[in-house]
């Protein structure tokens, strides 16, 4: 991917779906906070996909 742009887009909806998708399926008296662990997880998602839409990466070779 080599459009920067597109590659930073998918970066941060990647961390937004984790933190989605974590904070998703409470039961409705809980408050609404994200556990530092979801927030972990989502910081590590974004830079796995930072890494893999690399542009210029040995893995089309």
């Amino acid at each position: 991917m080599k459009d920067r742009g597109l590659r930073t887009f998918v970066t941060v909806l990647a961390g937004l779906v984790v933190l989605y998708f974590g904070s998703a399926g409470r039961d409705p008296g809980e408050t609404g906070r994200v556990s530092n662990g979801v927030i972990v997880l989502a910081l590590l998602a974004a830079l796995l996909v930072w890494n893999l839409t690399k542009p210029g990466g040995s893995a089309a070779k």
